[in-house]
């Protein structure tokens, strides 16, 4: 085998590439991991992991000149001083929009992608996530049932290490899990409320990717909060600090950072993708490297960017895109916040900076239309005292003031709601005619809105916040406006290669492989056929190692 040839290439390093790498080289496929920026080693390249907010010279602000290298993504919740060199510079990496329809686009350009940034809630998708499709007629039918992809859900997690309480709901199928972290006292009493004011509604302790205990030789979580600087005790999962190092540990990952994948290189004769073109990120030198079978993980967006780019006279709209989908159907979730205050519990706080929040699983339109619109969504959330920032709400000066600000304020309770998103023909991705980046290649055009359904949703996530928090005995209830959300917001862009049992409608079979590239897979988000309101990246996880199973098991019946 020569040095540029390999039994797999994975595309990124993130979530789906971590795993992909992990399962090939673990059962002795020479695999080739490609990540289009610089390279992090875990702790090594955690430089703010145990500073204090007082050590940052601007106590974690972003500076003028953040605010215009960071212009679109200074305002996510994890970005800061503390944790900016995790994000991909948005002068850097440029896209466009039509001027009605604004999009943030989050990016994690580095070793771990977006997986050393994620919220690390871990929800399954529920069978009638997977039927969803088939039965009000929105989208295509998922190629794949609950049942086919549950050992994987186990599998997956419990590799990863998921802390949750397992609740017996068929909306939220139950997991492996590893002990609970607990509720505090305000988040109990509304969970109280609403079991003595409804009955179908059920709150838990968010299902996240953080230990509570020792597990597979990582963590505990030391309720840090700290968790997008690195964490340096294992706690959470993220590629970096777990697959990576797996993969590594088995001699047959080669792992290049700094590689802008430009294509996939297809060999007509054979009707497959035999290799890919690569553009070094610093010298802008070509090399072409050569495998059996492509895992593309480059996260949604740049994976289409590389599928559109690949033409050929077979594909002149880019590799597998007979259908003529590839870029289409964009999906992603949507919130409304609700918060209230809650007068009592004086005499109770909580201990550390748990990372994690409360989950309320759908509860609307789950045996048949109950609202007028179709699907329906979920809350997430958590209570908290004010501290420090309480002087905020109030006046005064002096001593008298400053013993003030030493007690902790009233409990606020915050409910976001995630709503599900259709797949929309028209929510596109495209290659700008003729913009390009410094690499040469085409930059995303990105054009996408919500429609009348997502509306909908939203007002209904606000209806119900308001009316489950007065019941609750909770006061100053407060929502954000809609106008506040921004496509893109939700940071779970999926759905531009779906996945179909028909060619003619979708880019992917039921195994994540090309209908028209049989060597050819794509395991991030854009093989969404459908987006639910649960977080998606378990379900990403799932389908690669998944996948990755599949792909080894045809290539060592000499099939791919």
């Amino acid at each position: 085998m020569r040095e540029s040839e390999f039994d797999v290439i994975v595309i990124g390093s993130g979530m789906s590439g971590g795993w992909a790498a992990k399962e090939f080289t673990e059962k002795g496929m020479k695999t080739l991991v490609l990540e289009r920026g610089r390279m992090v080693e875990h702790i090594k390249d955690y430089p703010t992991t145990n500073m204090a907010p007082w050590e940052f010279e601007f106590r974690k602000r972003p500076t003028k000149e953040t605010k215009e290298e960071y212009h679109i993504q200074k305002g996510v919740y994890a970005f800061n001083e503390a944790t900016k060199h995790f994000f991909a510079s948005d002068k850097k990496h440029p896209y466009s929009t039509p001027p009605d329809k604004p999009f943030r686009w989050i990016k994690g350009f580095q070793t771990g992608g977006k997986s050393l940034l994620w919220w690390r809630q871990t929800y399954r998708m529920s069978e009638m996530d997977f039927e969803a499709n088939a039965k009000d007629g929105h989208g295509v039918d998922w190629p794949v049932r609950y049942k086919d992809i549950e050992p994987w859900y186990d599998y997956v997690e419990q590799y990863i290490g998921v802390s949750g309480q397992n609740e017996g709901l068929e909306q939220l199928p139950d997991g492996k899990f590893l002990k609970p972290m607990e509720l505090n006292c305000v988040e109990e009493h509304l969970k109280e409320s609403l079991e003595k004011n409804y009955d179908n509604r059920t709150l838990t302790i968010g299902r996240t990717a953080h230990l509570t205990e020792r597990h597979n030789e990582r963590g505990p979580c030391q309720y840090r909060n700290m968790c997008e600087t690195g964490c340096p005790f294992n706690g959470y999962f993220n590629s970096v600090s777990v697959t990576l190092p797996d993969a590594h540990k088995t001699g047959n990952m080669t792992f290049r950072s700094n590689s802008i994948v430009h294509s996939i290189i297809y060999d007509k004769e054979k009707g497959k993708a035999s290799g890919v073109k690569v553009i070094d990120a610093e010298t802008k030198e070509v090399t072409e490297y050569f495998a059996r079978v492509i895992f593309l993980c480059a996260s949604t967006l740049p994976s289409t960017q590389i599928m559109l780019n690949s033409t050929s006279e077979r594909f002149p709209n880019g590799i597998a895109n007979s259908s003529g989908m590839l870029g289409r159907n964009l999906m992603d979730h949507y919130t409304i916040d609700t918060r209230g205050v809650y007068q009592g519990f004086e005499d109770g706080y909580y201990n550390g900076h748990r990372p994690n929040g409360i989950y309320l699983p759908r509860f609307k339109n789950l045996n048949g239309q109950e609202e007028d619109y179709v699907r329906g969504f979920a809350y997430q959330g958590s209570a908290s005292r004010l501290g420090w920032e309480l002087g905020n709400y109030i006046s005064g000066i002096g001593g008298e003031f400053k013993d003030q600000l030493q007690k902790p304020g009233p409990w606020v309770m915050g409910l976001g709601g995630y709503g599900e998103c259709l797949p929309y023909y028209d929510n596109q991705v495209t290659l700008h005619p003729e913009k390009k980046d410094e690499w040469g290649m085409p930059i995303l055009h990105i054009s996408c809105e919500l429609k009348e359904n997502e509306k909908k949703i939203m007002e209904a996530m606000k209806v119900h916040a308001r009316e489950i928090l007065e019941k609750a005995g909770f006061t100053n209830i407060e929502h954000s406006s809609p106008e506040d959300w921004i496509f893109g917001d939700g940071i779970h862009e999926m759905g531009t290669a779906r996945m179909g049992k028909d060619p003619k409608t979708s880019v992917l079979d039921k195994w994540n492989a090309c209908h028209d590239v049989p060597n050819l897979f794509v395991t991030d988000g854009s093989f969404m056929a459908s987006s639910a309101c649960q977080n998606p990246s378990l379900s990403y996880m799932a389908f690669t190692a998944r996948a990755a199973n599949y792909a080894i098991e045809k290539m060592k019946k000499g099939e791919l």
